[in-house]
Order: structure tokens, then sequence, then C-alpha cells
């Protein structure tokens, strides 16, 4: 799923929670009684305790994406190629990129190049999760009204209220291999929908 903005990605998480017979997570009231289900509202209210189905918080979405290792720069290790992940490969910049250099050529889906690359065109992580580095940009919970480098430790949930941007993680076929790496954060107006932004959801067990 690409070219989605942060709302319709929240909404798209309860309409498929109240397909699943599942509790909705997002709201318009602070009590939990109207589900989230249209317009454009940064005022949504989070029921954490909910089964359902939901954005993850930008510290899920990292734990995630280093699929059970620590300290690497990516999923896999330190070092990233273009038979790992879908980005624009810069060697020149980043000694850490070991290429090839431009748009990652697996990205040509049904003649239309560059562009996302299927799901399951490189390995999994060690959590048997596909994509955490490269290919589109995921949506997160947050507001960017967080500070980069928050505790890991625990779950932080970010800034409570509007800031301006919502946070993104994951880096894109359009841009280099610094975007890719598990610790980066990128940040959107919760409007934006580009073809290189995406998300994943999460539940709540």
């Amino acid at each position: 799923m690409e070219t989605v903005n942060w709302y319709d990605c929240v909404k798209w998480c309860n309409a498929r929670s109240q397909q699943a017979g599942l509790t909705p997570v997002y709201y318009t009231d602070s009590g939990f009684a109207q589900v989230y289900k249209t317009g454009d509202v940064d005022a949504v209210y989070v029921n954490w305790g909910a089964n359902g189905y939901r954005l993850p918080t930008e510290a899920e979405w990292e734990k995630a994406a280093r699929g059970g290792l620590s300290g690497c720069r990516f999923p896999w290790g330190n070092l990233i190629s273009e038979s790992q992940a879908s980005y624009y490969g810069n060697t020149n910049s980043y000694r850490y990129d070991r290429g090839a250099n431009g748009h990652n050529a697996i990205g040509s889906v049904g003649g239309t190049s560059p562009a996302t690359s299927p799901v399951g065109s490189f390995d999994m992580n060690g959590y048997g999760l596909y994509d955490m580095a490269g290919n589109v940009l995921e949506w997160c919970r947050d507001w960017c009204g967080t500070p980069y480098g928050q505790p890991r430790t625990t779950n932080p949930i970010g800034a409570g209220s509007a800031s301006g941007n919502r946070v993104l993680c994951g880096g894109n076929w359009d841009y280099f291999a610094v975007s890719s790496q598990c610790a980066y954060r990128s940040n959107y107006y919760p409007v934006d929908a580009y073809n290189f932004i995406g998300f994943r959801c999460v539940r709540g067990l």
C-alpha cells in the first residue's frame, strides 16, 4: 500500500478491526464512544487497551525493524546493498552503502520504473517481517514532538498533542541508504500522501 495519508491509515485500521470483530483503537472522544471513521481529525483518542488494529509507535516500529538484533544499522547488520532493500544507491556519500548506485531495478513493477517493489522481494528480518528497510516510508502513531533518541527501554507513545508532523520510519525506494537505518526517523504532515509513503499495522494482544 502506498500514497496514503496518516488519517486514511488510521481509519483503515478501525475499519479492519470492525470487519474482524475486534474493538477499534481510534476514537473522536475521550470516553471511546465515537469510533473515528470520517474526516481528517488530529484530536484522535487512542484506546491502548483495545485488541484492534493500529499504527505502531515509533519505538515499536524500531524494535520490529531490528528483528532481534541490537546495535546494528540495518535489520541484518551494518552494511546495505540493493540485493537487500529497495533504496536509492549512493556509494560515494555513504561508506556503508555497497550499491549499486541509482534506483533499484527490482522496483520496475508492471513496466513502471522507479517504483515500490513487491512484498517478499528481499529476505525477511529476524522476526519474519519484510521491507523494514527501504521500499516505502511507514506511518507511525507518534507526533514528531517527541525528541529523537527517546528512551527505548520502555514503549513511549510520543507526544500527546498535535505538533505539526507525524513520524515515519523505514526509508524508501527514492532516497539514500541513510533513511533505511532502523533508528532513522522522517516526518510529514499527516495529510501528505506520496508514492513513497505507506504503512503497516499492529495489534494489541
